[in-house]
């Protein structure tokens, strides 16, 4: 009987190391951009507002896709729809290193975007359906904690990869662990059986709709939004912020400062423990209220060490919170949790694309100050709402 436990176990942390692998990798595509915007702004010679769209109409077309491949999971099974969106990007992204206009780099980017999006919904749709209640957590917190690593681990690598090869090569290496990640989903990954019937489109759209008849959806959504609008935002200022005066950092400094955002991260996994000690609801409260003074004190700032430090704590508060929303949604979800989680991932990437776009805009008509402290108000506008999220706290140990 042991044995068999044993085997279980090891199969659910083979299991949960596979999903957070695919997290990482995937959602990394979303960020790879991020500190390739000076680079196309150079290369193309072009404005860094028309390079920003190598970011945003990838995040565009990542979140349109979630409201496909959502429900798209429900009728042909969500390993099926991983196993499909990996190999699609495994022979897409290389593509993307391969022209040389900044239109055609943008217009794959939106299609790698719209393949990248086979995963985040149907993974959460997978894990409710495929684990027991009291796991859930810990494979949450750690699919959470691949999703946010990613926002490091995307900027980091490119940048690395940029700075010792050239811009070209980032898409070419992404596109090799892609396909060596579908290898590893095909032999690996338990396959799911259960299906839901296809209501067609109309009924779909309904379906959408009712879901806004939820006050606590609406509340976790509108909170939902402005998570990677102001973390891409951020990311997006901190590069130019730091190469200019009074810092005036290389490009490996910067990149090395990016990385210290990986402490942060280490927030995520904790995400259960955290919960289970003082509550979904009391984590987020915490989580928003971190990052948004954390924003305010870095635009303020003239230390380079407080900014440091205020920019790992800032991504540290952004970690917690992706564990606890995603948690949120899929308890309000119920029945209709992966239409839900789908919705979810389409306004979380909606975000993402406002992100590099707000950040440049307001870096033209102001300065970094400015900048910084209006994305600490749009994600502190979530603070409010979250007083008034009805939840009694379940244990998830």
């Amino acid at each position: 009987m042991s044995g068999e436990v044993t085997s279980i176990k090891r199969k659910e942390s083979l299991v949960t190391s596979i999903l957070f692998w695919c997290a990482l990798i995937v959602v990394s595509s979303v960020y790879t951009t991020t500190p390739l915007i000076d680079v196309f702004s150079d290369y193309f010679s072009t404005t860094r507002a028309h390079a920003a769209w190598t970011s945003s109409s990838f995040s565009l077309f990542y979140a349109i896709g979630f409201l496909f491949f959502g429900p798209l999971s429900d009728r042909f099974g969500r390993r099926n729809i991983i196993l499909t969106g990996l190999l699609t990007l495994g022979i897409l992204t290389p593509l993307i290193g391969m022209v040389d206009q900044l239109e055609w780099v943008v217009i794959l980017r939106g299609m790698q975007g719209f393949f990248a999006a086979t995963f985040a919904p149907t993974a959460l749709a997978y894990a409710f359906e495929m684990f027991p209640k009291q796991k859930l957590v810990t494979v949450i917190g750690f699919l959470s904690f691949g999703y946010v690593t990613a926002g490091i681990f995307g900027q980091v690598l490119a940048g690395g990869i940029s700075n010792y090869l050239d811009w070209q090569s980032v898409f070419v290496v992404f596109g090799l662990f892609y396909l060596i990640t579908f290898v590893v989903v095909l032999l690996f990954l338990p396959r799911d059986y259960k299906r839901l019937k296809y209501s067609g489109l109309k009924r779909y759209l309904y379906q959408i709709t009712t879901l806004f008849k939820y006050k606590n959806l609406v509340l976790c959504y509108l909170i939902t939004i402005t998570l990677l609008l102001t973390f891409v935002g951020m990311y997006t200022v901190l590069g130019n912020y730091l190469g200019n005066e009074p810092f005036q950092l290389t490009e490996t400094e910067i990149l090395y400062i990016r990385a210290f955002g990986f402490i942060g991260m280490l927030l995520s996994p904790l995400a259960g423990r955290l919960v289970n000690t003082f509550g979904l609801i009391a984590m987020l409260k915490f989580g928003l209220s971190l990052s948004s003074i954390c924003l305010v004190l870095m635009g303020l700032s003239s230390s380079l060490l407080l900014i440091i430090i205020t920019s790992i704590l800032f991504v540290g508060g952004i970690s917690l919170l992706f564990p606890v929303i995603m948690l949120l949604i899929g308890e309000f979800g119920g029945k209709q949790r992966a239409l839900a989680s789908s919705l979810y991932a389409f306004i979380l990437f909606i975000g993402a694309t406002a992100g590099p776009l707000i950040a440049v805009m307001l870096m033209n008509i102001g300065n970094y100050m400015i900048t910084f402290t209006v994305l600490s108000f749009l994600l502190a506008i979530g603070i409010p709402a979250s007083f008034f999220i009805k939840y009694e706290n379940a244990s998830y140990s």
